[in-house]
């Protein structure tokens, strides 16, 4: 079969999916910087001119990728915090998925945030903001929820206290100490109901 043909079956990927989803495979072994547009062509088994017909630029494909990547990750994580009835064990498991941003295929934009921030926001654009902006944002309706279950305080910006909640998950995720193990779930819990809920419920 030819790259013009068409696919006989309805399930299978269009050429766009197959040059987003080799894009996505080189992004998480090569990085930004390292990967090529002709790799990206023999990853998805297309021509370089085939490539070209549907992006016209490493940018321009890798940008596709990346914002697809963004969906699939905040997506993925409101289903899981979904599925967690009390606020501080939300918070637990955002812990838990930012800790995965190393090793799940899905966290892979936001290792790229932090590894070639650069290269990121050339590519990314304007569709895909900020890591604390973006992460505040994907934590707003988790804080109002809460808000209205009385699991913290009544008063204040769920919008400020939503980037708050951003800024702390990022380093609990991110940023190694002596006395956390940020893979040991049950003490991250205890940490989270030790320093940030009391701050949450406003406790003397």
């Amino acid at each position: 079969m030819t790259e013009t043909d068409s696919h006989t079956d309805a399930t299978a990927p269009t050429v766009t999916e197959r040059l987003l989803d080799a894009a996505e495979t080189l992004l998480a072994t090569k990085g930004i910087r390292a990967t090529t547009m002709l790799q990206v062509a023999e990853e998805a088994g297309v021509s370089r001119a085939w490539l070209y017909r549907h992006f016209p630029d490493k940018q321009a494909l890798l940008g596709a990728a990346i914002v697809r990547l963004n969906d699939e990750y905040w997506a993925r994580s409101h289903r899981e915090l979904d599925e967690v009835e009390h606020f501080e064990e939300q918070l637990a498991a955002g812990v838990r998925l930012g800790r995965s941003a190393y090793d799940s295929p899905g966290a892979l934009v936001m290792r790229l945030r932090m590894t070639e921030p650069e290269e990121f926001a050339a590519c990314a654009g304007a569709g895909v903001q900020g890591l604390v902006p973006d992460l505040a944002l994907f934590w707003l309706p988790y804080v109002t929820a809460a808000r209205e279950r009385g699991e913290i305080d009544a008063t204040g910006d769920d919008t400020e206290v939503s980037e708050w909640i951003a800024r702390i998950l990022i380093s609990l995720a991110t940023v190694p100490g002596h006395t956390l193990d940020p893979d040991d779930p049950v003490a991250v819990l205890r940490h989270l109901r030790r320093f940030v809920m009391p701050g949450l419920r406003g406790d003397a």
